[in-house]
């Protein structure tokens, strides 16, 4: 380790396998971004790295790019795709989380990677946002083993990271040319929010860049596919957290918020359920979440709609340019994928003008295929304007088993007949 002084400051640290640190700016001293002080060694971050495969599901294997014969003698194969999974601040009580994250990919063929960084985030806040830059440079040093010595692709790597993990993901991306996707699960907000490119996540650290937003994290685009569930501030299930004062230090507010952060770790949740329901997290993409909500981004275009979670990259249209939003619900407890259901309406006679076609979009939590969609109106005067295209009520009969669901949606039609109508 080799240390440069500049009269009473410390300047900038250099390791022999990680290179130089500086705390010049931007990494310090400017606005966003007010922290001294250098990250800590490697050593004292204690970064490691755990292998999940279809092989060995229930028990990693420790590999390490400083004892090469590990990653020899492991499962890791370089015909698959590698994942690596990284936590973010205090991440003890989540691993379980990120664990299975890994195990839940058996099906498919892959190395998934579990990035251990605790040694480096279990302290202060601004101590683990400075040692982030250790795990990036960590992860690199890793793929240039594995570039240098298995001829294995950065195109075939996908990094996911949590919260701090996200911004580590984008160091390994910004010192790495070529990395295939970086998926960041509610990125750090706190010393990352508005500051240069250079010090957070964003788009030029890999070929693709997907993003969910989920309250707590920060709220500016930062990917090529920003998803922002249910507005990307307040999640179903989760208590609002309220607004701290400014004058509260920054290490005691995140110490006390990553203790009820429930929004902060539906991320984890709803990329963990994209794995196993493929199709559950369709977003829409609009520019604002009112816009989303008043159905003013409905139907999807003939590309079809981007998937929030592990799919996203199945759009076609992911990285034609930067800063896309997305926006889409999701239910208040597991599963939390919220299909939605867009209903258009065409009849030839009856109390409908012929000819026209009267469309209505809804919006509710269906489990299975729709078999039967039932509509029952009553002419009264107080449901003329109150929802459900003037209807009392609308039912949806969906899946196997005929489960029902009743709601009201948002119309303006007007009912002049007491027979119900059923659509088969």
């Amino acid at each position: 380790m080799k240390i440069i002084w500049d009269f009473t400051a410390v300047v900038e640290v250099c390791y022999k396998r990680l290179g130089c640190f500086t705390d010049s700016p931007p990494w310090s001293g400017i606005p966003g971004r007010q922290l001294a002080g250098l990250p800590s060694s490697p050593e004292n971050v204690n970064t490691k790295f755990f292998l999940y495969t279809r092989d060995n599901i229930l028990k990693y294997q420790k590999i390490s790019a400083t004892n090469p014969s590990t990653i020899k003698a492991s499962n890791f194969r370089t015909h698959r795709k590698t994942r690596f999974i990284i936590h973010g601040h205090l991440a003890g009580a989540d691993l379980p989380w990120i664990t299975n994250m890994c195990r839940v990919q058996y099906d498919y063929y892959v190395n998934c990677i579990l990035t251990d960084w605790r040694g480096g985030s279990s302290g202060l806040y601004t101590d683990a946002v400075n040692n982030v830059r250790i795990v990036g440079a960590e992860l690199v040093y890793l793929v240039n083993l594995l570039e240098k010595d298995y001829g294995y692709s950065p195109a075939n790597i996908h990094f996911i990271g949590h919260s701090l993990g996200a911004h580590a993901a984008g160091e390994a991306g910004r010192r790495k040319p070529g990395i295939g996707r970086i998926t960041g699960l509610d990125p750090a907000g706190p010393l990352f929010q508005y500051t240069p490119t250079m010090v957070r996540l964003d788009p030029s650290d890999a070929e693709f860049v997907d993003i969910i937003h989920t309250h707590a994290g920060i709220l500016q685009t930062c990917g090529h596919l920003d998803f922002y569930p249910n507005g990307g501030k307040k999640m179903p299930g989760c208590k609002q957290l309220r607004v701290p004062p400014a004058s509260r230090n920054i290490n005691d507010l995140m110490k006390e918020y990553r203790s009820i952060g429930c929004g902060h770790k539906r991320s984890l949740r709803y990329y963990a359920e994209s794995i196993i329901i493929p199709n559950g997290f369709v977003g829409y993409q609009c520019e604002t979440y009112r816009a989303f909500v008043l159905g003013d981004c409905f139907p999807c275009p003939k590309e079809g709609c981007p998937l929030m979670g592990h799919y996203a990259d199945r759009f076609l249209h992911k990285t034609e340019k930067e800063q896309q939003k997305v926006y889409l619900n999701t239910g208040p407890s597991p599963p939390y994928a919220h299909k939605a259901s867009f209903l258009g309406l065409s009849f030839g006679r009856g109390t409908f003008q012929p000819g026209n076609t009267y469309l209505n979009y809804i919006d509710t939590e269906i489990s299975g295929n729709i078999s039967k969609v039932e509509f029952l109106w009553k002419m009264h005067l107080s449901h003329v304007h109150g929802g459900c295209m003037g209807a009392e009520e609308v039912t949806i009969i969906s899946g196997e088993n005929g489960n029902m669901s009743v709601f009201c949606g948002h119309g303006t039609v007007r009912p002049s007949t007491w027979q119900p109508l059923v659509l088969c």
